[in-house]
């Protein structure tokens, strides 16, 4: 059945629970249309049961039921547009309590009977349209569906049901090298190493159908050669080249922002920093000191931000697509505006030995405009690593035989293709069964031990295993024997038909066998895009309808693009494609089917969150693709520009994505009927245009503007008459003002108006009823935003990034939201003992005993956070808890936090005593110290001290104890200094679960110790370019230890990344 069920499925859905809403009403409808809107009603419930059917049935569908169904489907849309353009001209409200009700409905029919006619007027039509397709069917011998029991959908229908029940459990993601065919990573490694003095940039070019894993090879080679050279960047370029995009995102890597300043890393006087920190770690340094260390002053080590969305440094090239490239401000027209940016990067690249990184070309005119756009006068020895499916157009990226390469990526071995499908099996059927959460890759070179990110790192989304465990997959036989074989050694076909086998547990080998047989019946190796194709046709068709039309949702998003867990969940719901079932609410159905749609590897984890759960993930070219030929062949999605050649749409527009394109084309909208959009998103630079004109402001409920650069003021004025919509992202634009006029948008559930200008609401908000988010502020800058309105938002389930002072009313209505579920204080500056400490101290303990799960405060030094150890009770509820500032020490009542996975306290409080505290928290999954200290002189000489006097309590360094942390898995210090850390204690375990050490400072004292903490993995560590030489030779120290280790400590020592 194709995907088509899906999403018609879900649009009735959403559509009979408004007609409900109407029928409820006495006083909306001209009553003679009543009796059309109950016809209505009950034969979209009909259809909704019939199309329940159809995803239930063995048979094949014909061109005439597809026909049916889309007739049935816009015929839908129709009836959703009318019904919503009704309720923002006839108000729904109930007019029974009014004083004088009979008058005042009176009043009101005679207001409203001239758009209430009308809307009557097509509510007939659309009664006599349904009929039409009732008796089209009959007329046509479209035949009942016929269900049987035996179809593989049943299973995985069922599957998607027990999904609903089960919550993933909190994982990280791990970065490892890709492996394969060792001798052709060791020839391209001793390529990137061969220096060739005197001469321009050397091309290696990687060759090989998409989903080989050319894009694997060529990030591994990146990440770790990049160090070695002064400057670096990674793009991805695809069909249609954007020559502004392209060179916006280079020079946005290798232009050096001040990026300290940005990440809120505060610059230390370097004497002043010496002074303090040389004397207690000269002690500590080994006697390799004396002898010199060549190797570790080469090493160039980066600072990190751990706020930002993901770290370009240490980022999967196809992420930057929509990551902002910088402060650059160019002319306004755009030849000029180019030729602006081409001078900037060849003079800045002019004199440096650079490394570059193209992924996807797809000709070779394409690669001739990139190179002409590179310095011709560098003879430093630069290196070009690009990536293309053709071998014609890598034989013209590396022309040159002396200096250049062409390496052809060739199809996986029997052996690595049985053990990774053996391996990915088994991962999925661990230990949640249909529903784990564990993601492959997808487009890779595969590592038996080690899942692999088809963006080019190798990623093990797992916390299970330590990374002394030297097992392999081949012995794992769960899996059906020989159906890897059908994947034709390509990775992408073989890790998602181990997600279609794993979701399936109940099917036996023998079925597996004849579906597979009955696709290919003349196996050949390797696949075709045709094969791949029809592996992905038969997965998509064995989803569950409801993860059908989640999965077609993905294709809004432009191809390459790094995407947010919780924005496109939060857009699910927005859409009413998630909503509430079986006592679970929205947001729990829509994490479950995010889940569901790892482990049917659609889509692939990128990075985690520190609460254990995925943060960012991204969709496989290839895969979104086929969801978006799929999408546009419902009318489900329409995308202009981008990465896709699609035709022009010949029906109405209903969710409309607009994409950046080549330079100088503008993704068009012309001659598209616009009148019925309901959901805008827009994507790309400035030179965008929204043809606001041409939209039904009654109808439109999602608008997504996030990272659009033109958006101006002007616009909201438009935004603020689209009186239905339940979704508004402004994030990341350029607006400066909410204007007043956004109360008319009462239907509003989400304002997202983060890392913007907007630093105050407008007092009206307090009559948005429905408001559930509220997002703003920024971190880095810490930015917050001011609350005005006195009337409380009851309906509040998230509010982030607020500030509160002392003329704040804010902290009196806290009070009242009842059903908040995250409050997030990024500025607090109040006097002790004022009406407003003791206020905003009282509504935290009365929030946090009616079920607040999270609460983040950053204190600038009202002294409240020290405050909170008064509490009368426990926060028992909480999951999540920040407390950052100047704290003297820790509530006590932490210890009491059962529930809770994610703690971060300020650094001040970091001493053995603090692990002492929280060492039994039976869930606590990551524990961080951290201090962000903005413009205050002497802080930075408070912090050495107070650091310095935590030392002295345990013999001068910060003892880790032995003991509890049973669930811990990642460990995170980032501040100015990190002072000595120990690990080490002899016979007994410490930090038995650990996986990962983040640490991001300016000075550094060592760790030692971390060869005792059996499950570590990882150790990230990220440096200030203000770090002092000390610094420096103690993190080479830290990278080379495992060298001058015995050998029997090799193995236990975890890889050591300096990003």
């Amino acid at each position: 059945m194709e995907l088509v069920v899906g999403a018609s499925e879900a649009s009735m859905k959403s559509l009979l629970g408004k007609l409900g809403g109407i029928l409820a009403q006495e006083y909306t409808v001209i009553r003679a249309v009543r009796g059309d809107i109950q016809y209505i009603n009950d034969e979209l419930a009909t259809i909704q049961a019939f199309l329940g059917d159809l995803y239930s049935s063995p048979d094949g569908h014909d061109l005439r039921l597809k026909d049916w169904m889309k007739q049935i489907r816009d015929m839908g849309y129709d009836m959703e547009d009318c019904i919503d353009d009704f309720a923002h001209r006839v108000p729904l409200d109930s007019l029974d309590d009014a004083k004088c009700s009979f008058i005042v409905s009176r009043i009101h029919e005679l207001w409203t009977f001239w758009p209430r006619r009308e809307i009557a007027f097509q509510i007939s039509e659309l009664k006599v349209r349904a009929q039409h397709i009732a008796e089209r069917r009959t007329r046509y011998g479209i035949n009942n569906p016929n269900p049987t029991k035996g179809k593989s959908n049943s299973s995985s229908s069922g599957a998607g049901r027990i999904a609903e029940h089960i919550m993933s459990s909190r994982q990280l993601i791990h970065t490892s090298k890709p492996m394969g065919e060792v001798k052709d990573m060791e020839k391209l490694r001793g390529w990137l190493k061969h220096n060739v003095s005197k001469k321009h940039h050397s091309v290696l070019s990687l060759v090989g159908f998409g989903g080989m894993g050319k894009t694997t090879i060529a990030t591994a080679l990146y990440r770790d050669f990049r160090n070695e050279f002064d400057c670096q960047a990674s793009v991805t370029v695809s069909q249609n080249y954007d020559e502004e995009q392209f060179l916006r995102e280079i020079l946005g890597q290798i232009e050096p922002k001040g990026r300290e300043q940005q990440q809120g890393i505060n610059t230390l006087d370097k004497k002043s920093l010496v002074a303090d920190i040389t004397s207690p770690v000269k002690r500590f340094l080994p006697l390799r000191w004396k002898q010199g260390s060549e190797d570790n002053s080469t090493c160039k080590i980066e600072p990190m931000n751990r706020d930002q969305h993901v770290d370009q440094a240490n980022m999967p090239l196809e992420e930057k697509r929509d990551i902002p490239a910088g402060n650059i401000k160019p002319p306004d027209h755009s030849e000029h505006k180019n030729h602006k940016l081409e001078k900037d990067v060849q003079n800045y690249l002019a004199k440096k030995r650079y490394l570059l990184l193209i992924d996807d070309i797809w000709s070779a005119d394409t690669w001739r405009k990139i190179r002409r756009l590179l310095p011709h006068d560098n003879t430093r020895d630069s290196r070009v690593i690009v990536t293309t499916r053709f071998k014609s157009v890598g034989a013209a990226c590396s022309a040159s035989d002396e200096t250049d390469l062409m390496h052809t990526v060739e199809v996986l071995s029997s052996a690595v293709s049985e053990s990774l499908f053996n391996h990915s099996v088994s991962r999925q059927l661990e230990p949640l069964g249909v529903a784990c959460s564990k993601g492959d890759g997808t487009d890779h070179l595969p590592e038996i031990d080690e899942h692999t990110d088809d963006s080019g790192i190798a990623v093990n989304y797992s916390g299970s295993e330590s990374r002394n465990s030297n097992s392999t997959s081949t012995e794992n036989k769960e899996g059906p024997e020989e159906i890897w074989k059908y994947g034709g050694g390509l990775p992408l076909a073989i890790v998602i038909m181990a997600g279609l086998v794993a979701c399936n547990p109940k099917q036996k080998n023998g079925y597996w066998s004849k579906v597979f047989k009955s696709l290919f019946p003349d196996q050949v190796a390797p696949l075709t895009l045709d094969g791949v194709t029809k592996i992905l046709d038969y997965c998509y068709n064995d989803l569950p309808p409801d993860l059908k039309a989640c999965s077609l949702y993905l294709s809004i998003f432009p191809k390459g693009m790094t995407v947010s867990r919780k924005r496109l969940i939060r857009r699910w719901i927005a859409e009413c494609i998630v909503t509430e079932k079986q006592g679970l609410t929205a947001e729990e159905v829509a994490e479950t089917y995010f889940d569901q749609l790892i482990s049917r590897k659609i889509i692939r984890p990128v990075e985690h969150s520190s609460n254990g759960k995925v943060k960012y993930f991204k969709v496989h070219d290839m895969i979104l693709e086929y969801i978006v030929s799929k999408s546009s062949e419902e009318t489900f999605i329409t995308v202009v520009g981008g990465h896709w050649l699609l035709p022009a749409p010949s029906n109405k527009v209903r969710r409309l994505s607009m994409q950046s394109s080549g330079s100088g084309n503008v993704s068009s909208t012309k001659g598209m009927n616009l009148s019925q959009v309901r959901s805008l998103t827009v994507f790309g630079s400035k030179k965008q245009r929204l043809p606001f004109h041409s939209f039904n402001n009654g109808i439109i409920q999602v608008l997504d503007l996030e990272g659009w650069k033109g958006l101006e003021q002007k616009h909201l004025n438009d935004i603020c008459k689209m009186v239905v919509l339940r979704y508004l992202s402004l994030r990341r634009t350029d607006v400066r003002v909410i204007p007043s006029k956004i109360e008319k948008l009462e239907y509003l559930e989400t304002l997202d108006i983060r890392e913007t200008h907007v630093v105050e609401l407008p007092e009206c908000f307090g009559q948005h009823k429905l408001l559930r988010s509220i997002l703003g502020g920024s971190k880095n800058p810490r930015k917050a935003l001011k609350l005005t309105n006195k009337e409380p938002m009851k309906a509040l389930h998230i509010l982030s990034g607020i500030e509160i002072t002392e003329d704040s009313v804010a902290a009196a209505s806290l009070h009242h939201l009842t059903g908040l579920m995250k409050l997030a204080i990024y500025k607090l500056d109040i006097k002790v003992a004022s009406e407003t400490f003791s206020e905003l101290l009282s509504s935290i303990e009365y929030l946090c005993s009616c079920g607040l799960q999270t609460l983040a405060i950053n204190d600038e030094g009202s002294d409240f956070i020290n405050s909170l150890d008064s509490m009368s009770a426990p926060p028992r509820y909480l999951i999540s808890l920040e407390l950052s500032g100047k704290m003297e020490r820790p509530p006590k009542w932490i210890q009491n936090l059962n529930n809770l996975y994610k703690l971060t306290l300020s650094v001040t409080v970091l001493q053995t005593d603090t692990f002492k505290l929280v060492q039994d928290l039976p869930k606590l999954f990551s524990l961080t110290f951290t201090h962000n200290a903005e413009n205050k002189n002497n802080n930075n000489k408070d912090i050495l001290d107070i650091l310095e006097e935590n030392k002295q309590l345990t013999g001068g360094e910060i003892i880790v104890p032995p003991g509890g942390f049973k669930s811990l898995k990642l460990l995170r210090f980032f501040a100015t200094i990190v002072p000595k850390l120990s690990f080490a204690v002899k016979t007994k375990q410490v930090m038995p679960a650990l996986e990962r050490i983040d640490m991001q400072f300016q000075a550094f004292e060592g760790v030692f110790g971390i060869e005792a903490l059996q499950s570590l993995q990882e150790v990230h560590v990220s440096v200030s370019n203000q770090a002092d030489e000390i610094t420096r030779f103690l993190v080479g120290d830290l990278k080379d230890t495992a060298k001058f280790s015995g050998e029997e400590d090799t193995t236990k020592w975890p890889k050591i990344i300096c990003d």
